[in-house]
């Protein structure tokens, strides 16, 4: 089995050269592999103490983020590595202040594993909600390097717990503890003999509270805003965007628009904007223009949108038609707001509680979103109920940092 995962990597490897030809993403994740190694050996001494942390993508590392920076202050002489599989994730945090060495993380094959694992000889190594590479856990094991699961979750379906699963089984024998995100996932793991785990909760969100002690102040947003109730579209899709531009173009009601869509490509922002009946002014049109005078305010860049949600009256967080489903509903949920969401969302915890607890709500067509937007604009203290229970959800999940950190 061992045989036939490396060929898999290696066919892999030479496949994606090829797509990256006419692939621009593709072309980042494999132009940006080539320097790793020559970066390690020129950023690091053989002295040096270091940790390695690795993260999936964006998501994982903003849920890492919190044991991240508590890191750096108990161990202030060491090295922080910080490395992402996807393109989406290292392209936008590359030039985070919080890790010393940021890189793409080469491909899972032994040979790579052993040479990372010799340049940046790690005394710790945290990876953040899954990605388990094989090669890499062994060659960890091998060397016997504390390693560490960071919110992990587990499900019946994951291919550890089906009876042709011995050999990912296997290398969760590498981990040192598992910190998972709840008891489903504990017993899960339980049941295949490990008994090093400790259900810690998510650190995402530490993350986002965190976020409400931070300078949010976008001045443009609030010029905008002008005082009228607002509607923060995050991260939306086009099923998600061809709901909302309907209720957009037909509401009566006294409410603005801000869309940050999940592409942000040229073509498909032209073509949002012109699906859009109201006036509308564009992130990187808006010099010299009076904001307030405008009713829909499309995001055309990166970066910005947890800011914005702390103007929201009200957020819709898109993916929720798509696959694997809702993008992140707890940025939103920390300021206080009700969110809508689309009918996707049963693989998310959080987004599963919160529409049980009625501070989020799923809506699968267009007589459903109407119904609760217009509700949720004209009925403000009906609003305001559903966003405190959005906060006060927050509130009640924090922790799993300081529990992680006691631990270690």
């Amino acid at each position: 089995m061992h045989f036939l995962y490396n060929l898999i990597i290696v066919v892999a490897s030479s496949l994606l050269k090829i797509i990256a030809l006419f692939s621009p993403k593709i072309k980042l994740f494999v132009s940006g592999r080539k320097s790793v190694f020559d970066l390690l050996a020129a950023n690091l001494k053989p002295n040096d103490r270091t940790i390695w942390v690795h993260a999936a993508s964006l998501g994982e590392y903003e849920q890492g983020l919190p044991i991240i920076e508590k890191l750096k202050e108990k161990y202030p002489e060491h090295k922080i590595i910080i490395t992402f599989f996807s393109p989406s994730g290292y392209e936008v945090r590359k030039n985070n202040t919080v890790a010393n060495i940021t890189l793409y993380l080469p491909l899972d094959t032994r040979a790579n594993a052993k040479k990372f694992i010799k340049l940046v000889n790690p005394e710790m190594v945290f990876f953040i909600k899954y990605e388990f590479w094989i090669n890499y856990l062994a060659e960890l094991k091998k060397q016997q390097i504390p390693t560490y699961l960071i919110s992990g979750i587990f499900r019946e379906k994951q291919l550890f717990f089906k009876w042709y699963g011995a050999f990912y089984r296997k290398a969760l024998e590498s981990f040192t503890r598992f910190f998972v995100q709840n008891d489903t996932s504990k017993q899960l793991i339980n049941q295949l003999g490990f008994k090093n785990v400790t259900v810690s909760g998510d650190t995402r969100f530490d993350r986002v509270a965190s976020i409400l002690e931070k300078d949010n102040n976008l001045a443009f947003i609030s010029n905008f805003k002008n005082n009228v109730p607002t509607i923060v579209i995050g991260s939306s899709w086009p099923k998600d965007e061809e709901l909302l531009i309907k209720y957009i173009n037909n509401t009566n009601q006294n409410v603005k628009f801000i869309i940050a869509p999940h592409n942000i490509k040229a073509d498909q922002i032209q073509q949002l904007q012109s699906n859009i009946t109201k006036k509308v002014v564009r992130y990187s049109e808006m010099k010299d223009k009076n904001l307030e005078e405008y009713e829909v305010f499309i995001i055309d860049t990166i970066g910005i949108l947890t800011k914005i949600y702390s103007y929201a009256d009200i957020a819709y967080v898109g993916g929720g038609f798509g696959n694997p489903g809702v993008h992140n509903i707890l940025e939103p949920a920390t300021f206080g707001v009700p969110i809508v969401i689309g009918s996707n969302y049963s693989h998310f915890a959080e987004a599963t509680s919160l529409v049980g607890l009625k501070g989020c709500f799923s809506i699968s067509n267009q007589e459903q979103l109407q119904s609760i937007l217009d509700k949720l604009i004209t009925n403000i203290a009906f609003r305001k109920e559903r966003g405190e229970i959005c906060s006060q959800f927050i509130s009640n999940n924090k922790g799993a940092t300081n529990s992680i950190m006691n631990k270690l």
